[in-house]
């Protein structure tokens, strides 16, 4: 255990790039061989405008990292934090306590800020616009909230007292995890049903990217769902009835062009169009298997 622990304390930049490629890689080549859906667009051009937000994604994470960094080795230094406040425990019950707590706090809580302050969620509407979710739309954000999200897992660093190895390892999880519950293929149900207590699944996730509320208000988590359960945020909905996108945004020049897409949170605010209970009109090009 204490290997592991060495190993995601000095991660080579490399390595971390590695994971995040290959979970990209591994989930496009699954989606494509078995898909949800089979939309009727240009894979690679859609690729492109995803991976172009992941690549701003990386970069203001990187300008950002020293912040982390100098949090955690902060926090350490000052015996600050839920985890240096808890009694002693075994190594692998300290690393599953301290990834719940980020997981809350550095991805369900401000995931769920997002939808709920306007201005918020101006800049999350880049990553709802998507009418073809697939792997790529893991990492589909603008700017303007991969900084607000950085700044949220340093809070969540700072309130948790985590280690370096620690940050560095929820950080990897969370990345494979998006690309996989993002990626468009559909579980057999009974895995699904018994998946989906443990991590966020392609099934349970896909449901947050219908077009109308409630179901956009729902399933927050990214990690662990116990998050959404224990906060009643958790909806089931069949694959086949999901419309991806949202409703506010439904013209492709608004939602497949990158220029739109950074212009998005500077333009009027658009309120939710409707809800579940009206007819559904699926996007163009988009069938079901």
């Amino acid at each position: 255990m204490q290997t592991f622990v060495d190993y995601f304390e000095h991660i080579p930049s490399a390595h971390r790039s590695a994971i995040l490629v290959g979970g990209l890689t591994l989930f496009w080549l699954i989606e494509g061989a078995f898909p949800l859906f089979r939309f009727g667009y240009n894979k690679w051009k859609h690729a492109g405008i995803n991976i172009f937000f992941t690549l701003t994604t990386i970069i203001v994470n990187f300008a950002m990292a020293f912040i982390l960094l100098k949090s955690s080795d902060w926090t350490i230094a000052h015996d600050f934090g839920i985890l240096q406040w808890l009694p002693e425990m075994p190594l692998w019950a300290y690393m599953g306590v301290g990834l719940l707590l980020l997981d809350l706090i550095g991805a369900y809580f401000i995931h769920w800020l997002h939808h709920k302050v306007k201005w918020m969620w101006r800049l999350h509407l880049i990553h709802h616009s998507d009418a073809y979710v697939d792997t790529t739309t893991a990492n589909r954000h603008h700017p303007g909230e991969s900084v607000f999200r950085f700044l949220f897992t340093t809070i969540g660093v700072v309130l948790v007292g985590a280690p370096i190895w620690l940050v560095f390892l929820y950080q990897a999880i969370s990345a494979g995890l998006s690309q996989f519950n993002h990626a468009n293929i559909n579980l057999p149900e009974s895995v699904d049903r018994v998946l989906s207590w443990f991590i966020v699944t392609p099934n349970m996730h896909h449901v947050h990217h219908h077009y109308v509320q409630p179901y956009t208000d729902s399933n927050y988590s990214n990690i662990f769902p116990i998050w959404d359960r224990l906060f009643g945020t958790f909806r089931r909905l069949k694959g086949s009835e999901i419309i991806y996108g949202i409703d506010t945004h439904r013209e492709p020049h608004e939602h497949s062009h990158i220029g739109n897409l950074l212009k998005i949170p500077f333009q009027k605010y658009r309120p939710p169009v409707g809800t579940a209970k009206e007819a559904h009109e699926p996007i163009s090009g988009m069938q079901n298997k």
